[in-house]
């Protein structure tokens, strides 16, 4: 059994003439096989063709809504070849100005006007140190600069480009289709002058004309303080030069730091090791330890424990924007148990051994040392 039309539309059966063009504006932007690939949008469209066909004329409404579709089957089909496309050709037309003309307006507008340049890439390592404090660095890129000679235009010294004949300046070309629907407008970037709108006759020798030549420099830039693997730099203006009087791109300069074999980090802290003798943790002594800041003097406090962690404040790395808030240093102390021991020293480990009133075997002192540290 056919669907009604009003229910195809979507409209009630006392809609006027305008509610149902609006309706069928709607559905055949929707429908459309040249913007909807679904399956099943072509025969949906052709569904909606034929309600719109009946019910926008008075007459065979009027049949349509006395008879049904008996009423109206000798109406035009909803073959493609069958219908009239009369009074379709100024909808449909309305409806996809917007997919053709309307768009098209915005990408010749954008094709014969200033067009910024590509933004560029540079990858950088830096030492530990230079990380956490920063400084001037000089890289070498190699970007698009505008030609000295021709200006960026392209064109021999006292030339100029003309106007595409192809596409009369638009950089594009518009092929029209007419169909049973209406007449369709594609647009296609136009083949002679590449989009541009201008053709250039005599082009410069010294870019032979592009406009802009590939040229490689060397830049000094700023590292902030504190900076850590992904950091991003930008560096304005310095990417590839832009065409028809456009603004340059940027420079992104992504950062990545080296590892240190002494130092390493954990946020805006600094982490380090430092290897004493168990005699050295029992009694305590004192170091110069290496900061990033240079040689510093640690004391062991007698009793330390092994693995116990040791803080020297606002020895670690520049907080990123406010260099003058610091980390702090952590050390962690290892304590080295000797496998080994002379004679000499495992009588004195005995005796004292003997004086904390610890039990001696076979494990000797290393025994006691196990019970030390672990009573501690």
């Amino acid at each position: 059994m056919a669907r009604d039309y009003y229910e195809i539309l979507g409209v009630s059966r006392d809609a006027d003439k305008e509610e149902i063009k609006q309706a069928y504006r709607r559905l055949a932007r929707k429908y459309h096989p040249d913007v909807n690939k679904e399956p099943g949008a072509e025969e949906r469209f052709k569904e909606i063709n034929r309600a719109y066909e009946v019910l926008s004329e008075s007459e065979t409404r009027a049949r349509y809504d006395r008879f049904g579709e008996a009423g109206v089957s000798g109406a035009a089909g909803v073959g493609y070849q069958d219908v009239d496309i009369g009074g379709f050709a100024d909808i449909f037309e309305s409806i996809f100005s917007g997919f053709a003309g309307g768009m098209g307006t915005q990408a010749q507008r954008r094709r014969s006007g200033p067009v910024r340049g590509d933004d560029l890439r540079l990858d950088l390592k830096l030492d530990f140190r230079e990380a956490v404090f920063g400084g001037e660095k000089e890289i070498r890129i190699s970007h698009l600069e505008t030609c000295e000679v021709c200006k960026g235009s392209g064109a021999k010294p006292g030339t100029r480009p003309r106007t595409c004949s192809t596409c009369s300046g638009s950089g594009q070309v518009r092929r029209v289709t007419r169909t049973p629907f209406g007449s369709f407008t594609q647009v296609s970037t136009c083949p002679t002058c590449n989009g541009t709108g201008s053709v250039i006759e005599d082009k410069c020798d010294a870019c032979d004309g592009k406009g802009a030549n590939q040229i490689t420099k060397k830049l000094k830039i700023t590292i902030p303080a504190g900076v850590d693997n992904g950091t991003r730099l930008r560096i304005s203006g310095e990417g590839d030069a832009g065409q028809r009087g456009g603004p340059p791109g940027d420079l992104y300069v992504y950062l990545f730091v080296n590892e240190d074999p002494e130092f390493q980090r954990d946020g805006i802290n600094i982490l380090s090791e430092i290897k004493i003798s168990y005699l050295q943790a029992i009694l305590g002594s004192r170091f110069e330890i290496n900061t990033v800041d240079g040689p510093v003097e640690l004391t062991i406090p007698p009793g330390t424990q092994p693995n116990t962690v040791m803080k020297l404040e606002n020895r670690g790395v520049p907080r990123l924007g406010n260099p003058v808030s610091r980390g702090d240093h952590l050390i962690t102390v290892l304590v080295e148990i000797p496998t080994k021991i002379t004679p000499e020293e495992r009588e004195l480990l005995e005796k004292l051994a003997k004086i904390r009133g610890e039990r001696t075997g076979k494990g000797g002192i290393e025994g006691f040392l196990g019970n030390f540290f672990h009573q501690r």
